[in-house]
């Protein structure tokens, strides 16, 4: 249960408690067709916002109609129902979930040239997962008061020295930058689940996840995470 619960909450939490999102503003979600990615940019579109997605996965996927049972009142497991059709990356942020815009970062030269393409007046909120290259490039971009979730910095796991960021522009810009752990928001719990389950029942929100066939899938698949080679949990 907690494996479902995490990624669900981290970005009820990350979104609506830190980046105190408003209709009509600009979102940007790195690693957005992870598990908590792709469920920040439903609840953006939700709440009436302009939404652009980032990924950095090259393959095409092999998309399964997945609905959540409900049991004593819990999501207790993901049902793989029918193959449904075969989908890049950005086809499946747009047409999937719903997201404005969305392109694959290792595919551009330039995030900041990127990023002003998308976002040519700025950007609001940011959903930070990544960290690294992409943060400041991010950062450049934003607009005053805008507000970042730091909810992961992958590309900074492994490193032995961490890249450099022009912190300076959360100074002049007046961000609000905040990273959080989801241990210290279990108690939202029940309100979260109040707010997504009639969503889910009315089909407004869904996910897609990669399903592994047998214990000696495990190996590949991590190393999958690591390269960008996964969809949802």
């Amino acid at each position: 249960m907690v494996f479902i619960i995490v990624p669900r909450l981290s970005a009820y939490t990350g979104f609506f408690e830190i980046c105190s999102p408003e209709k009509g503003e600009s979102v940007f979600i790195s690693a957005a067709s992870g598990a908590v990615g792709q469920l920040v940019g439903q609840f953006a579109k939700l709440m009436g916002c302009s939404v652009v997605g980032s990924a950095g996965r090259y393959v095409t996927l092999l998309l399964f109609d997945r609905r959540l049972k409900r049991r004593e009142g819990f999501l207790y497991r993901v049902h793989c129902t029918a193959i449904m059709s075969f989908l890049t990356i950005v086809d499946l942020l747009r047409n999937k979930f719903g997201f404005d815009e969305a392109f694959n970062y290792k595919e551009e030269r330039d995030l900041d040239a990127a990023l002003k393409r998308y976002f040519p007046e700025g950007i609001d909120i940011y959903f930070e997962n990544i960290g690294g290259k992409m943060l400041d490039a991010m950062l450049h971009n934003m607009r005053v008061h805008g507000r970042i979730a730091a909810c992961g910095m992958i590309s900074q796991y492994n490193l032995a020295q961490p890249e450099v960021v022009d912190l300076m522009c959360l100074i002049h810009k007046c961000i609000h930058m905040e990273g959080f752990t989801i241990v210290d928001y279990f108690h939202l719990n029940s309100k979260f689940l109040d707010m997504v389950l009639p969503y889910v029942r009315e089909g407004k929100i869904v996910y897609v996840g990669d399903t592994a066939g047998g214990i000696e899938s495990g190996p590949s698949y991590l190393i999958g995470l690591f390269k960008g080679y996964n969809v949802g949990k």
